[in-house]
Parts: structure tokens; sequence; C-alpha cells
């Protein structure tokens, strides 16, 4: 009984120890005004892994122009597939000493990724046999939704008040671009394969963030590359695809695009650990802006409606890095979540 007496004293002083040596509410904001500047809560900034996204889009986007002149020498599956096997033996090549310690949960992960990568690549293919181009790109940025919703849905993720904010504005963006013409949907064939597609595409960024951390960037990255390209080549036969004939014009194609390939998984998987799927979808939104400005610089002219969509798309990457009021200052995030209050433990 004298020891539960005095555990039951001890119990009563330790709040208000902890108001004692806890930091003041004034002390604290101090500190994070002493660190940061007034101003800088309300300015973007980049981070290392969301600059090499961005560059990566850039790249992702200028590719589009050289694939469009690679189809006039194959079938989309076919150069699909060489084109992945490609990026798959760049990878290797640079990696290969480290292939050896390859794990049974990288190889799962890898293969759920390229089977995601497949399904947006492939579905997206077949749907433009009967569908128009920009019917299948309004149906496609369907992607920029469905991120943050899948991430609700499957585990719990809400996004907050400025991202949700930036994925409206977004999918404006996208929408203007693809042109009044993509705006009808039928429940036809091809328009829902692109529309799983969409859900592939979604599905993709969630399992590279889900993944990233876990496993090595180079092994999982051979892997995914690896299983599209198998999975592609597979698709030939039920597409009743002709083999194309050999050209140099296909091959130099085919390991260009590859190298553009290896670089961006490889980027994805890398930057995606510090960079959260909502984010990331966001930056890769700008994909079509780079293409378009590639196009522009090869004799297309964008409408001007399209250029409204291209800016949209910007101002919802600057939008989402916007912090809201109260969000700001860690202590009061931490007093919010309730870290550190001993009652808690």
């Amino acid at each position: 009984m004298h020891y539960i007496a005095h555990l039951r004293g001890l119990s009563s002083i330790l709040p208000n120890i902890w108001r004692i040596v806890r930091r003041p509410q004034v002390a604290c904001k101090i500190m994070t005004s002493l660190n940061t500047s007034p101003a800088s809560p309300r300015i973007p900034r980049f981070s290392k892994a969301e600059c090499v996204l961005v560059l990566i889009t850039m790249v992702w986007g200028g590719t589009f122009l050289l694939v469009q002149h690679a189809m006039t020498v194959s079938g989309p599956m076919f150069f699909v597939g060489l084109r992945f096997a490609a990026a798959a033996l760049i990878v290797a090549l640079f990696s290969w000493r480290h292939l050896r310690e390859l794990t049974l949960f990288e190889l799962r992960a890898g293969a759920f990724i390229g089977v995601a990568i497949m399904l947006g690549y492939g579905l997206q293919t077949v749907g433009l046999q009967t569908i128009p181009s920009s019917q299948s790109a309004f149906i496609t940025a369907l992607y920029v939704p469905f991120v943050p919703l899948l991430q609700w849905l499957a585990l719990g993720r809400r996004p907050g008040l400025m991202p949700s904010i930036g994925i409206m504005l977004a999918f404006t963006g996208l929408m203007l671009l693809s042109g009044p013409a993509g705006a009808s949907f039928h429940f036809s064939p091809g328009e829902i394969a692109t529309l799983i597609s969409a859900i592939a595409i979604a599905a993709e960024i969630i399992l590279i963030s889900n993944y990233a951390g876990q496993v090595d960037v180079r092994r999982v990255t051979v892997v995914q590359l690896a299983t599209t390209s198998v999975l592609a080549f597979l698709m030939v036969v039920p597409t009743n695809e002709a083999l194309p004939d050999f050209s140099w014009f296909l091959l130099c194609s085919a390991l260009g695009l590859g190298a553009a390939s290896a670089a961006i998984q490889v980027a994805m998987n890398w930057a995606q650990k510090s960079v959260s799927p909502t984010r990331a979808t966001l930056i890769y939104a700008g994909e079509p802006v780079w293409a378009g400005i590639v196009g522009r610089i090869a004799g297309e002219r964008l409408p001007a409606i399209a250029l409204v969509g291209a800016g949209l798309i910007v101002a919802a990457v600057i939008v989402s890095e916007l912090k809201t009021k109260g969000k700001t200052d860690t202590c009061d995030e931490r007093e919010s979540e309730g870290e550190g209050n001993p009652q808690d433990l």
C-alpha cells in the first residue's frame, strides 16, 4: 500500500512536470521564426526528389514525338516489348553485381509494378485502336484523381486541402488539353479498356510509393522493366499484331526510348521514397505540357484552350506545395497529435 500511494502521488506530479519541462508555445514560435523567414511557409520549395521527378517528366513528355515516328515501322505492343527489354538490359548492365542479392520480396514487388505498367501501356494502346486520341487522353487523365481516391479507399490516407485543390486544377488542365472532343463517354470496349489503363497507371504510382524504401532500386527496376517487356511481347498474339521487318531506325528508337524508360523508372523508384503519391501524380500530370512544348518546337501548334490547360497544370503543382495556416508550426503539429504527452504513455 505504501508503494501504491507513492505511485499515485507520482502520477499526479508527472503532468505538472511536463508542463514545466516542455518548451513554451511562445518560445517555440520564436525558435521557428529564427530558423525560417516569415514568408517561407508560403513560398513553395521543391526537394531534390521532386526536382528529379520534374526532370524525368520533361524527358517523358519529350519521348512521345519519337514514339509517334516509331509507330510507322512497328506495331505498338511489339515496340513496347522491345523498348522495355532494352530498358531492362541497360539497368541490368549497370547493376549486375547486385542482382545476385535479389530477394523474393523484391521479385514480387517488381512483378506487381511491371503488371501495372503493362496494363497502363497495353490497355491504352488497345483502346487507341477504336477511339480517337483526344478521347484517350481525356480518359487517361482520370489517373490524376484516381491516385488520391485509391489511397483513401485502400490505405485510408486522405489528401490534405491544398493537394486536393491541386488535383482538381491538374485534372481540369488535362481536360482542356485533351479538347472538347474527348469529353464524351459511351462505355464502348475501347473506352472501358482505356479507363482500366488509367486505374492501372494510378496503381503503378501507389505501388512504387508503397514498396519504395523496402527494396533495392536497381534490382526492383530490372524486374519491373523485364516483366513489362515479357507481357508486352505476349500481347502481340491476342492483338493479332504483325511482326515488323528489321530496320536500324526501329532498333535505334527502341534503344533510345529504352534508355529514357530506364532513367524514368529508376528515378521514380528512388524519388517516391520521399515524395507522396499525390504529389508525384501532380508532377507527372505535367507530361503533356512538356510533350506540347516539344511538339511546338517540331512545328505543331497548340490551341489557346490547351495553353490555358497547361497553365492550370503548372499552377496545380505550385498550389499543392502551399501550406495552410496553422500547419507551418512544428510544435503545434506535435501537440495536436499528442506526441510526447506523458498521460498517453
